[in-house]
């Protein structure tokens, strides 16, 4: 994961660009990855755990009618969320999903909706992904990873 991590920091640096997170059942550990590496002051700019509903609606503009409409995982929210980051910076990464024991009709546990999105070339891109693991903590592990995979991935691109 360290090299995924490392080629993040290389491009937002070399294009002098800052990440801001919204995380729901990653619960911060997208965060806590990127500030494992030395310099993630120099491109991250504000990262937020928007676990409840409320907390998406305030500080990230998700409209509620998309959550009441398409429920809080779903490809909708994420975009939302990833959008609203735009008020911070200029790239970010959101994440919405079941890693416990919640779930729906559309979603079961182990699923989680992606936000990418880059503000100077106006995307975002959502991205479904469904993890392999059972527990809690695997789980969050895995979406964390897939996230910062997708988000490399997103950039390298554009970049």
């Amino acid at each position: 994961m360290n090299d995924v991590l490392y080629k993040i920091k290389e491009i937002l640096l070399k294009n002098n660009l800052k990440l801001s997170t919204a995380e729901s059942c990653t619960g911060g550990l997208i965060s806590s990855y990127l500030t494992d590496i030395d310099g993630a002051s120099n491109f991250i700019e504000q990262n937020f755990v928007t676990y409840a509903p409320s907390a998406k609606i305030k500080f990230l503009g998700v409209n509620p009618e998309t959550i009441k409409k398409y429920t809080v995982v779903s490809k909708e929210t994420a975009y939302e969320m990833a959008k609203g980051l735009f008020q911070y910076s200029d790239c970010t990464i959101s994440t919405t999903g079941y890693a416990g024991a919640s779930e729906d009709k559309h979603n079961p546990t182990g699923t989680v909706y992606i936000g990418l999105g880059h503000k100077k070339e106006n995307i975002i891109k959502t991205v479904k992904y469904v993890s392999k693991f059972k527990t809690r903590c695997e789980i969050k592990k895995d979406f964390t990873e897939a996230a910062l995979k997708e988000f490399l991935s997103f950039l390298e691109k554009i970049y």
